[in-house]
C-alpha cells in the first residue's frame, strides 16, 4: 500500500503515518517543518520519502507528486490533513493576514494536494483521497471565524470533489475529527468532550478509510453532537455558546 499524507509532522499527521507505517505501507510525508518530518521518518517501521513544503505551494505539491509517483508509485491513498487553528477575531485589522492564511492552508491546501494525484489515479484505476475537516465546520463558534468558515469550506468542497470524481475509480472521504490531543488543542480554554488522544484518532479515521466510508464524525459520540448542532435554532446556539472561552489569537505577529 501506498499513502500520502500532509501536515505529517506532528498531531494528527504523525498519528496517521505511524498508524499506516505499522501496516507496513510505503509513505509519502509532507509538512513544513523539515527536521520533525525527518525525525518522524527515521522512527518509522516502513520505507517513506519526505517532502518539506507548504500546502499553499500548487507547484511545490505537483513536484512532489511527481516524485513520488516515480519513485514508489501511484497512491492507493492520499489524505489531505494539513490545516491551521488559530483564534480570530474580525474587529482586529491585523488579524485579516490569519484569516487569509487559514483559508489558504485548510481550503486550498486540499485542491492543491489532490489535483496533482487525480490523473495517475485515474489511470491506475482508483484510489482514495481523504480529507481532514472538523466537526467545527457544522456550525460557526464565536472567535474561531476563519477556522470554522474553512472547514465548513472543506466538507463542501469534499463534497463536491466526491461528484466530480464519480465513476473514475476514485473515492473521495470526508473525516471530521472531533477534538484531538494535538499541538493545536493543546491551549483550548474551555472543555473538550470526547477528546481522543491523536494515535487513537488515526486509528479510527483510518477504520473509517477502510470500510469505504464517504463521510464520517470520529469520534461517533461526536457525530451525535454534529447531528444536535445543525438542529439547533439559532437563538439557541447562540445562548449556548455566549459564555464559552475562545481560542487564543496569535497575537506574537
Amino acid at each position: 500500500m501506498r499513502v500520502v499524507i500532509t501536515g505529517a509532522s506532528s498531531g494528527i499527521g504523525a498519528a496517521l503515518a505511524r498508524c499506516y507505517a505499522a501496516r507496513g505501507a510505503t509513505l509519502g510525508l509532507m509538512a513544513r517543518r523539515e527536521q520533525a518530518l525527518q525525525e518522524l521518518a527515521g522512527a518509522l517501521p516502513a520505507p517513506s520519502f519526505t517532502y518539506p513544503l507548504d500546502v499553499t505551494d500548487a507547484e511545490a505539491l505537483r513536484q512532489a507528486a511527481r516524485d513520488f509517483v516515480d519513485r514508489a508509485g501511484v497512491p492507493d491513498l492520499v489524505i489531505a490533513n494539513a490545516g491551521i487553528s488559530v483564534g480570530t477575531l474580525t474587529q482586529e485589522a491585523s488579524d485579516l493576514p490569519v484569516f487569509e492564511r487559514i483559508m489558504a492552508v485548510n481550503v486550498l491546501g486540499l485542491v492543491n494536494t489532490f489535483g496533482p494525484f487525480i490523473a495517475p489515479m485515474r489511470r491506475a484505476g482508483g484510489g482514495t483521497l481523504a480529507g481532514i475537516a472538523s466537526v467545527a465546520g457544522i456550525r460557526g463558534l464565536p472567535g474561531s471565524g476563519a477556522y470554522s468558515a474553512s472547514k465548513a469550506a472543506a466538507i463542501t468542497y469534499l463534497e463536491a470533489l466526491r461528484g466530480e470524481l464519480r465513476g473514475s475509480g476514485i473515492k473521495v472521504a470526508t473525516v471530521l475529527p472531533g477534538y484531538v490531543e494535538t499541538p493545536m488543542t493543546a491551549h483550548n480554554p474551555y472543555p473538550m468532550p470526547f477528546i481522543l488522544p491523536a494515535d487513537e484518532a488515526a486509528r479510527r479515521i483510518a477504520r473509517v478509510i477502510d470500510v469505504g466510508k464517504n463521510y464520517a464524525v470520529v469520534p461517533w459520540q461526536m457525530a451525535i453532537v454534529a447531528k444536535l448542532l445543525r438542529l439547533l435554532p439559532n437563538r439557541v446556539f447562540d445562548a449556548a455558546l455566549a459564555g464559552r472561552g475562545r481560542k487564543p489569537r496569535d497575537t506574537g505577529r
